[in-house]
C-alpha cells in the first residue's frame, strides 16, 4: 500500500514536471511574437498545442524528441520570407519540416524556435516536357509528382523509399534504389529557391533558369543540395526528369556468399550493363521478409536487380547479367517483364523495413548508413554482421549495393537503456569502419543529429572550418536547424 502512494505521488511529481517544462518551452515565444506569425499566414495555420509541436519534435530516427515552441504552415514564399525576417529579427530558430521521414534527427528542435512546415505549398509549378525539367514546391511528394507525370512519358526516378517530399530530399541530399543508374539527388537538382535567415530570397541558378549544364560562377544549388536546413528554406526545386524506358524487367537471384552477391554486382557494372538497380539483402534480412510476406525466397544473400531500356537491348542486359551470376555461384536467376510479377519478385525488398519491425513487435527501428567503395564493401558487411552478433543486436543488412551504399536496420527497446547504448556505439563503430576503408559515414540519410563527430573524422578540420565559414555568411545568427551538421 506505502508503495502504491509513493508511486501515485512520483507520477504527480513528474506529471508537473512535464507540464512545467511544456510551459517553458512555450513561453521561449512570446504571446505577442505568436499573433505576429497569425498576422502573415492566419490563426488556424499557426499552433502551440503540445501535440502539434511534439508531433513537429521528432523524425525516423531514434534521437528524443526535442518540439519547436510553434509550428506554422505558410502557403507561398512571400509568406516564408516574411515569417523568416521575423524570427531573423527577434533571434529565434528556424526548423525546416516535410515530412518528416528523415532518419538522423534533422527536424528535431534541441534549441526550440519556430517549425516551418511547408507542406501546403504542395504545388506543380512548372512542367517543361521539351527540356526535362519540373518545378515543384516542398509540399510535393516524389510520389506525387510521378502521378503528376504519368501520361508525360517522363518519371523523376529519384527513390528514397519513404514519399519524401521533394525538397526535403534535395535539403538531405537523397538517393535510393535508382541511383546507380539515374544518380542522387545532386545530380538530378537544377536550381533552387532558398529563402535565407534573414528572409532574402536566393535562386541558386539564377531565376527561372533550368538548362542543363553550366560552369558559371561556384555551384550554389549543389552547395543547398545536402545542406540539412542549415542555410536556409528551400521553397521550390527544378528537378531533372527522365523518359519512361520501354520495358522493365526485374530479377531476383540468391548467392552462396556475399562476397560472390558483391563480385556479381561490380563484375555486371564493368560490363556495362545498364542495370538502373541493384539491391543487396543479406539472409536474415530474407528470412524476414519470407516470414513477414508469405514469400519462399532461399534464405541466402540475395540481389535484386531492375533493368530499364528497349525491348532488344534489355534480352541481351539479361543475359549478361545471368552469366555473371551463374559464374559467381547463383544458381537460380529469376526474372519477369509483367508488372505484377515484378512486383512480386521485388516484395522482399519493399517490405524490409516493415519485415525487420515485425521481427520484435513493439520496438522501435533505427536505419542507419554507410558508403564504401564497392571493392571494399564485402568486408565490411562481413565485419557488421559479426558486430551485430558480438553486441547483441537485430539489424539485418540491406543495400544499393550499386553504389556501395548499405543500411543496417535496428530494431531494439528504447526503454532499455543498456539496449540504446549498444545501438549507439554501434553506429560511431559502424561510422569509423566505413571511413577507415575510405568511405563515408553516411550515403544518404545526411548528418544531423548523430554523425556530428563522424562528419569532423571524415573530412577534417579544414574543410570543417570552411562549412563554418560559409555557415556563418549565410546565417550569422545561427538561426536556421541550429544543431545539425556542425
Amino acid at each position: 500500500m506505502k508503495s502504491s502512494l509513493v508511486m501515485a505521488r512520483l507520477l504527480r511529481v513528474l506529471g508537473g514536471w512535464r507540464s512545467y517544462c511544456s510551459k517553458r518551452q512555450q513561453e521561449r515565444v512570446s504571446d505577442d511574437f505568436v499573433e505576429t506569425l497569425k498576422a502573415v499566414v492566419g490563426e488556424p495555420n499557426v499552433s502551440i498545442a503540445a501535440a502539434v509541436r511534439e508531433q513537429h519534435g521528432h523524425d525516423e530516427s531514434m534521437h528524443r524528441c526535442s518540439p519547436p515552441d510553434a509550428v506554422v504552415w505558410p502557403q507561398n514564399v512571400e509568406q516564408v520570407s516574411q515569417l523568416a525576417a521575423l524570427c531573423y529579427d527577434h533571434s529565434i530558430p528556424i526548423i525546416p519540416f516535410g515530412t518528416g521521414t528523415g532518419m538522423e534527427g534533422g527536424v528535431n528542435a534541441i534549441q526550440g524556435g519556430i517549425c516551418f512546415n511547408l507542406t501546403r505549398m504542395d504545388r506543380v509549378l512548372e512542367l517543361n516536357a521539351d527540356d526535362f525539367s519540373v518545378t515543384v514546391e516542398p509540399g510535393v511528394t516524389h510520389k506525387a509528382l510521378n502521378s503528376y507525370l504519368r501520361d508525360s512519358g517522363l518519371w523523376f526516378p529519384v527513390d528514397p523509399g519513404a514519399d519524401a517530399s521533394l525538397c526535403g530530399m534535395a535539403a538531405t541530399g537523397a538517393s535510393g534504389t535508382n541511383a546507380v543508374r539515374y544518380g542522387t539527388m545532386l545530380e538530378n537538382v537544377i536550381n533552387l529557391e532558398v529563402v535565407l535567415a534573414n528572409g532574402k530570397i536566393l535562386y541558386t541558378s539564377g531565376q527561372g533558369r533550368r538548362f542543363r549544364k553550366s560552369s558559371a560562377g561556384y555551384n550554389l544549388t549543389g552547395l543547398f543540395v545536402g545542406s540539412e536546413g542549415t542555410l536556409g528554406l528551400i521553397t521550390t526545386a527544378t528537378l531533372r526528369l527522365h523518359g519512361i524506358p520501354e520495358a522493365t524487367v526485374a530479377a531476383v537471384c540468391p548467392f552462396p556468399s556475399i562476397q560472390a552477391a558483391v563480385d556479381s554486382t561490380v563484375q555486371i557494372l564493368q560490363s556495362g550493363v545498364q542495370v538502373a538497380r541493384i539491391e543487396f539483402l543479406d539472409d536474415v534480412m530474407m528470412d524476414a521478409c519470407n516470414k513477414y510476406s508469405g514469400l519462399t525466397n532461399a534464405v541466402a544473400p540475395t540481389l535484386f536487380l531492375e533493368f530499364h531500356g528497349s525491348n532488344q537491348g534489355l534480352r541481351e542486359q539479361l543475359q549478361r547479367a545471368e552469366e555473371i551470376t551463374q559464374q559467381n555461384g547463383s544458381s537460380h536467376f529469376t526474372w519477369s517483364k509483367e508488372l505484377e510479377e515484378r512486383k512480386q519478385l521485388w516484395a522482399a525488398r519493399h517490405n524490409a523495413w516493415y519485415a525487420t519491425l515485425a521481427l520484435r513487435p513493439g520496438c522501435k527501428g533505427y536505419s542507419t548508413d554507410v558508403c564504401v567503395p564497392i571493392s571494399r564493401l564485402p568486408e565490411i558487411i562481413v565485419e557488421t554482421k559479426e558486430d551485430l552478433k558480438a553486441s547483441g543486436l537485430t539489424g539485418p543488412l540491406v543495400g544499393h549495393v550499386g553504389d556501395g551504399n548499405f543500411h543496417c536496420i535496428l530494431v531494439f527497446n528504447t526503454e532499455d537503456a543498456d539496449e540504446h547504448r549498444r545501438v549507439m556505439e554501434f553506429g560511431k563503430r559502424l561510422g569509423r569502419k566505413a571511413l577507415a576503408m575510405n568511405g563515408t559515414c553516411t550515403g544518404e540519410h545526411g548528418i544531423g543529429l548523430g554523425k556530428r563527430q563522424l562528419l569532423k573524422e571524415e573530412i577534417g578540420p579544414e574543410a570543417m572550418e570552411t562549412m563554418r565559414q560559409i555557415k556563418a555568411v549565410l546565417d550569422p545568427k545561427n538561426l536556421m536547424n541550429p544543431g545539425k551538421v556542425l
